[in-house]
């Protein structure tokens, strides 16, 4: 169950500058809230010692983002205490170690610049991330953290159950468009799209009635049509996280 699919259905999205670290990282699990000083990193190195074993570390560096405020001592501290991985609104740097760590790391840059250690901030505590993007996102220790190659999104506590449920139902339409595509079946009619809309279109006057020769009826999931009993995707979906229904216990 990957970010796309879970912000499409109520996920809160964290901002488009973020990145995974190495290709790959993905995770799954609860927030554990860190505010860093601006340029200092002491909050984050308290954080590793005290968060739950599975939770994720995510940073609020107060908009001093070009720091390195995760590096390779950090990564292979939080990795030996069990944290699932660190989300932060600012830069890192070591980034071949961090991926030979295997940690999840996902931030906004890297650099080499130091931090300092001995500023103060805060853990545990709702932080608010987005500082530079359209709208502040506020995170809460206990909401919960998925991230992969797409991006990052932040599942309100109390809410987990319905967006999963509505993700897990947008998951199985997507499939069965793609089995369709797989068979011949064209997007324009599957998603009701009007082609004459564009400049340039040849294809005469469109409709959406099943094309002839045996392909297969067409998919609208616009109209609540999901056709047939569906079929697993013929595509793999490297980086996606099927943890976040494993693990998750209750809203």
């Amino acid at each position: 169950m990957g970010t796309v699919a879970l912000a499409r259905c109520g996920g809160r999205p964290f901002g488009t500058h973020l990145f995974s670290v190495w290709p790959g990282a993905a995770f799954a699990a609860t927030a554990f809230p860190v505010r860093c000083a601006p340029g200092d990193n002491l909050a984050l190195h308290v954080a590793v010692a005290q968060a739950p074993p599975g939770s994720a570390l995510v940073v609020d560096v107060a908009g001093e983002a070009e720091y390195g405020y995760v590096d390779e001592i950090l990564a292979v501290a939080a990795r030996t205490r069990g944290v699932a991985g660190i989300v932060l609104d600012g830069c890192v740097r070591d980034v071949t170690a961090i991926a030979h760590c295997g940690l999840p790391v996902f931030g906004a840059g890297v650099s080499f610049r130091e931090v300092g250690h001995d500023a103060g901030g805060a853990i545990g505590r709702q932080i608010s991330m987005n500082a530079t993007g359209p709208a502040p996102l506020p995170v809460r220790r206990g909401d919960w953290i998925v991230a992969d190659d797409d991006g990052v999104v932040c599942l309100p506590r109390g809410q987990v159950s319905t967006i999963i449920a509505e993700t897990m139902s947008s998951i199985t339409r997507e499939r069965e468009i793609i089995d369709a595509v797989c068979a011949g079946e064209s997007t324009l009619d599957l998603l009701g799209l009007d082609p004459s809309r564009v400049t340039g279109w040849e294809g005469g006057e469109h409709t959406n009635d099943p094309a002839p020769r045996g392909r297969p009826r067409q998919l609208n999931p616009r109209r609540g049509d999901r056709g047939g009993e569906g079929h697993p995707s013929p595509r793999s979906r490297r980086g996606s996280c099927s943890t976040v229904t494993d693990v998750y216990g209750g809203d």
